[in-house]
């Protein structure tokens, strides 16, 4: 079985939220990992283990498993890896893949992308700066690693993946690749924002857009939302003067509002 849909991001936008309401619904049948990563991180072990990572293919790990082999009571299925929309080869290979895939795309206010995204990275052992210095030294840490990762496609960068605060938040840049592959009506994009003020109803133009009927879940608890405190506002507001152009641009890309922070 085929995905159907791919949220390729952003990560720490709600994308985890979001599948996980999605794989609720009794036509979407879940994947056997949210995030497969076979485009981005796993793609030399062909298309047969991607297959497997979905319902209808045999899989090991989901042996004797009727509900894993059958898809009789689902009708689609899909994941959700949120480095895909980052990764420069990422758009080319699904295009391949899979040309008629529907893409989800989660934006999240870049600064507070940023902030949260850095937080994660210390919790999980890959940040040891503290945050302004971190930001600081993304640039050179950074250099050099798309070329790396464009020469050899086997290539995977600590540094892209899991050190590109800033990198990441510009929208436009990645968005205008995606666009190289797929069209503008393959692709639902969505405000963080207001996916978090208001679930049900986003949950609902994600179906829409799917194909599929709506369905009320008991309840739209948030997952993996992250705690930290907010950083020095001085250090907030530097961010919100660096993303205003990459901002404006990507709303005129859009013709799309975004109610982010705007400049000091």
């Amino acid at each position: 079985m085929k995905p159907d849909f791919i949220i390729i991001g952003v990560q720490k936008g709600g994308t985890t939220s979001l599948y996980h309401y999605l794989v609720q619904h009794p036509q979407i049948a879940p994947a056997l990992d949210k995030e497969v990563h076979f485009f981005d991180l796993e793609f030399d072990r062909g298309w047969d283990w991607y297959e497997s990572r979905f319902p209808g293919r045999k899989n090991p790990e989901r042996e004797g498993d009727p509900a894993w082999t059958s898809s009789a009571n689902q009708v689609i299925t899909g994941e959700a890896s949120p480095y895909y929309i980052f990764h420069p080869l990422v758009p080319q290979r699904i295009a391949q893949a899979l040309p008629t895939i529907k893409i989800i795309v989660l934006l999240r206010d870049p600064v507070d992308r940023a902030i949260s995204h850095y937080y994660h990275a210390v919790r999980w052992g890959f940040e040891q700066l503290a945050i302004a210095d971190a930001f600081t030294q993304e640039k050179d840490r950074l250099a050099g690693e798309v070329e790396k990762i464009l020469a050899n496609p086997n290539y995977q960068s600590f540094n892209h993946r899991h050190l590109s605060y800033l990198s990441r938040g510009l929208y436009a840049d990645q968005l205008e690749r995606w666009f190289e592959y797929f069209s503008r009506d393959q692709v639902l994009i969505l405000s963080s924002e207001a996916f978090y003020q208001a679930p049900e109803t986003y949950l609902h133009k994600v179906e829409q857009f799917l194909g599929v009927s709506p369905y009320q879940l008991p309840s739209y608890d948030r997952y993996d939302p992250g705690n930290y405190q907010p950083p020095d506002p001085h250090l907030h507001q530097q961010l919100a003067d660096y993303f205003y152009h990459p901002n404006q641009r990507l709303m005129q890309l859009l013709g799309q509002h975004f109610d982010w922070q705007a400049p000091g």
